[in-house]
């Protein structure tokens, strides 16, 4: 047999070179169309649903959120495992599905059944995704630091959230930048309670003064000189004025009762549950672009 082999491969040159070389062609082509991963993508086709409940106990997230949207989750088509995970104001459920399922898939399907149980949910409660990534799309991680001192922490936190995060996620196949670290500024309210005692309020008049404050009102037009002109109120919080002099009510002599005649209103950090480290120098702003990216599955 391999003689024979031999004998017609010396006989049939051309041929022979002809096949070598469309082989060799081949072999290139497989080359560069075949996807392969640096690092494979072995972990489970999943998605996973985070739902805020801020402020509430662990059992009472449990019973008011992860156990509603896991019994839910299980008539999913194509899930194999639904796993609730239950926190002080978080809720994560993972639903699993058969490996070779499309992410966005399934994805979807979720979305459908999230839609069905929302009426079920408490008020204020709205079930969200996470990325369509997974850990192994943790494609680069930095640190925003300043050298010089010029900004603090609270400012390398808004440079981030405000500008840097919005230019990353331009960047084709980046789904999520997830900053953590540094101090998120907010426009804190601290009441005192002897002011709010002498004057007669609550703290849901103050709530509803605070809401009231920021926000935009709509009106009709007024036609004038054959034109038309817009009319709306414009209430934005751009500064702490703005939230200083909202009004609460109205006294016996006829003078309006502020937000600032009975808070102390000041920019200051969020409340933080962990931070951000690097290098052992101390508190920085650390942005890993883990959900980043979906390596390709093999086809």
């Amino acid at each position: 047999m391999i003689p024979a082999i031999i004998r017609g491969s010396i006989q049939n040159r051309f041929l022979v070179v002809a096949l070598a070389v469309m082989m060799a062609i081949a072999g290139v082509w497989a080359i560069r169309s075949t996807p392969v991963d640096a690092i494979p993508d072995l972990s489970d086709v999943q998605v996973i649903i985070k739902t805020p409940y801020p402020g509430q106990a662990p059992q009472v997230v449990e019973d008011q959120v992860t156990y509603p949207i896991t019994t839910a989750m299980l008539a999913v088509p194509g899930a194999t495992d639904v796993r609730g995970f239950s926190f002080f104001g978080d809720s994560y459920v993972y639903v699993v599905f058969e490996d070779g399922t499309d992410l966005y898939w399934a994805r979807t399907r979720v979305l459908e059944y999230l839609g069905q149980i929302t009426s079920n949910l408490p008020d204020g409660v709205s079930p969200e995704l996470g990325p369509d990534a997974t850990g192994v799309g943790w494609i680069y991680q930095y640190a925003l630091i300043d050298r010089t001192g010029n900004h603090d922490l609270s400012e390398l936190r808004t440079l981030q959230d405000w500008f840097l995060k919005y230019e990353l996620q331009t960047v084709e196949g980046v789904s999520e930048v997830a900053t953590i670290g540094g101090m998120v500024k907010q426009y804190q309210v601290v009441v005192d309670p002897n002011k709010l005692r002498a004057y007669d309020l609550t703290l849901a008049q103050i709530r509803d003064a605070i809401q009231g404050s920021n926000r935009e009102t709509g009106g009709s037009v007024i036609e004038m000189g054959e034109a038309e002109f817009m009319v709306r109120s414009t209430g934005y919080v751009d500064e702490i004025s703005d939230l200083a002099s909202a009004p609460l009510m109205v006294n016996a002599r006829g003078a309006a009762v502020t937000l600032g005649d009975v808070a102390d209103i000041r920019l200051g950090p969020e409340l933080r549950r962990g931070v951000g480290e690097f290098g052992g120098e101390g508190d920085a702003v650390a942005v890993p672009a883990r959900a980043g990216y979906r390596p390709h599955r093999p086809r």
